[in-house]
């Protein structure tokens, strides 16, 4: 198999379970954006932005691939819903959804699983504490980008704009690093433990 792959830098959780090559590398990619599919499907509706899991799966996708693994995972899951795949929130797809409302979230994602997989690479997710700072930055940044889109898009104003996009959501991003932050650093502690 060959050594060469989009894996830049220091390995991730991926790379100690499955050796790098490209091929592997496309494989993950596309794995991490369906995953987040997949997890855009469970959802609360509220307007104008849903409560998904897409952002869970974007933290764990951005630890487990790494920077640019998981940052071009989020621009596929991007890319391959506006060209018709129905896997944004409620089976959506289409220009209008990344043009809409929530569009900022989904560019936000790309950022976050970046960021998220850069830490990664630095070792923040080997332990629950470290995991847990890594995974509120990567919440922080998605609704960094998501709220100044929200507005733009709606005209709301800047207390409208955190009552619709930001307070519902605090919790459930508290919960989802929470989630998260247990789980990768107990992937690595098995995959540790498995590898011995």
């Amino acid at each position: 198999m060959s050594t060469l792959s989009l894996a830049a830098g220091r390995p991730t959780l991926a790379d100690r379970l499955i050796s790098r090559s490209v091929l592997t590398d496309v494989m993950l990619v596309a794995g991490g954006a369906a995953f987040t599919g997949l997890l855009a499907q469970v959802a609360i509706p509220l307007w104008p932005v849903p409560i998904t899991g897409q952002t869970l799966a974007v933290l764990l996708v951005g630890s487990t691939l790494g920077a640019l693994r998981g940052a071009v995972a989020m621009v596929v899951y991007a890319l391959l819903g506006v060209v018709g795949v129905p896997w944004f929130s409620d089976a959506a797809s289409g220009w209008q959804v990344i043009a809409g409302p929530t569009g900022g979230y989904i560019v936000g994602f790309i950022i976050a699983a970046g960021l998220t997989g850069w830490l990664a690479q630095r070792n923040w997710d080997r332990r629950v504490v470290g995991a847990f700072a890594s995974f509120m930055a990567g919440t922080v940044i998605t609704f960094a980008v998501g709220l100044p889109w929200l507005a733009a898009s709606l005209g709301l104003t800047f207390s409208q704009t955190l009552e619709a996009g930001l307070y519902p959501f605090i919790v459930g991003g508290i919960i989802k690093a929470l989630i998260a932050a247990g789980v990768i650093p107990l992937a690595w502690k098995l995959t540790d433990r498995f590898k011995k």
